[in-house]
């Protein structure tokens, strides 16, 4: 008998319907034979209008009241579900993040775990329960309600699967596995049937919503396999693990793609040792995250320095530069916004030179601007105007044979 985590999200268990079909899903593992610990998120749109509550209030609400009110929503999740799989006549027990011995960073709002006493969860599977998880929540040493952030309760199922030495951990959305891009916006896009740690971590951060990038660092650290699956329809979805169980057939093996980026340029920046390191650390200090940097010296003195950042911190970023400006000694600040990162995404970029090279080309035949280059040894990244973010996804993956599937290249 082994410990299977399952998680499942928002839309998952939207309605008294699909938590029913959760249920049925969790009892098939059960009658496998194995102990199955469930993770759930807050139903549908609940967390969105919880926030709005706060926000019909105050448009700043206490970050330590917001925690408070947004763990209800998983708690009245855990709590549905454990009734659907007691009403099918088999023995469940549902556990807030701290009743389950999750212990998080004193941050609200973007806490991180720090260690879970996992001891209750055993006891509980030994008595034959399903033990039922509140995702996205922890608590502090001083007993303190946090939540983890954007794909919160992806990382607590990973972690929990860490924690009990599980032997998978099942993500179960609402999509069938992992795409070579978004089939939303791409029809001809594919299903991977493997992914490594290092691919999946790089398109999850680079925009790829299937997985939150925390849940894939603690996978990845802990050795533990994942697979991203349907929750409705009952078939094989994505292996997200160390080594892809198939030769490399496709060397970019998918494109990520993310809005609503910016670039801010900062022009006549002093040469001195420590110019750089103040101003993104002024930045991070801020919660300020920057990503793509570029430095162009213009002489032996002065050099202008640009770099992308969400829209939505423009104006703090801008704020914080310009608080800086005496010290600092630039000369201006310009902005553009309005644009998008592409981005592809494959281990065997490794051994193939020349792929940035027909990234390049393929934009190029399409009348796309790059406007911010970068690169990895798995990844190449770049921004693009917003209204040809999609246009570069569909060029590129045309150009790098991602509609081919795994299978129809071996």
């Amino acid at each position: 008998m082994g410990i299977i985590v399952q998680k499942f999200g928002g839309t998952s268990v939207g309605s008294v319907d699909r938590i029913q079909n959760v249920a049925t899903r969790v009892i098939q593992e059960i009658n496998r034979g194995n102990q199955v610990v469930v993770v759930v998120s807050a139903m549908g749109k609940t967390t969105d209008e919880l926030v709005k509550l706060a926000n019909q209030i105050t448009k700043n609400p206490d970050k330590r009241e917001m925690d408070m009110l947004l763990t209800t929503g998983e708690q009245i999740s855990i709590a549905l579900l454990a009734i659907a799989i007691q009403s099918k006549g088999h023995d469940a027990i549902s556990l807030t993040g701290w009743q389950a011995g999750i212990k998080t960073e004193s941050i609200h709002g973007n806490a991180r775990i720090v260690d879970i006493e996992s001891n209750r969860i055993h006891q509980l599977l030994n008595e034959g329960k399903v033990v039922i998880v509140a995702g996205f929540q922890g608590a502090t040493i001083d007993s303190a309600i946090t939540t983890l952030g954007r794909g919160g309760s992806d990382t607590t199922a990973v972690a929990i699967a860490a924690s009990l030495k599980a032997e998978k951990c099942d993500i179960y959305t609402d999509v069938t596995g992992v795409f070579t891009t978004d089939p939303r916006y791409v029809k001809t896009a594919r299903k991977l049937h493997s992914v490594s740690y290092d691919e999946m971590l790089e398109l999850a951060n680079l925009g790829a919503g299937v997985l939150h990038p925390r849940a894939v660092e603690f996978a990845k650290n802990y050795s533990i396999p994942l697979e991203v699956r349907s929750s409705i329809e009952n078939v094989n979805g994505t292996r997200i693990e160390e080594e892809i169980s198939m030769e490399n057939n496709l060397i970019v093996r998918g494109i990520a793609f993310e809005d609503e980026v910016t670039r801010v340029t900062i022009r006549g920046l002093p040469n001195g040792l420590y110019s750089l390191s103040t101003i993104f650390s002024k930045l991070a200090k801020n919660g300020i995250n920057v990503d793509i940097i570029i430095q162009s010296m213009t002489s032996e003195d002065f050099t202008n320095l640009s770099f992308s950042i969400q829209t939505s911190d423009l104006e703090e970023t801008l704020s914080v530069l310009d608080s800086n400006r005496s010290g600092l000694g630039f000369e201006s600040i310009e902005n553009e916004s309005g644009l998008a990162k592409v981005s592809i995404v494959g281990s065997g970029m490794i051994s193939n030179p020349g792929v940035a090279a027909e990234m390049f080309d393929a934009l190029a035949s399409n009348q796309i601007q790059v406007k911010m280059v970068s690169t990895s040894e798995i990844k190449v990244s770049t921004v693009v105007e917003e209204g040809k973010m999609i246009h570069a996804v569909e060029a590129l993956h045309a150009a790098f044979n991602l509609e081919l599937t795994v299978e129809q290249t071996v």
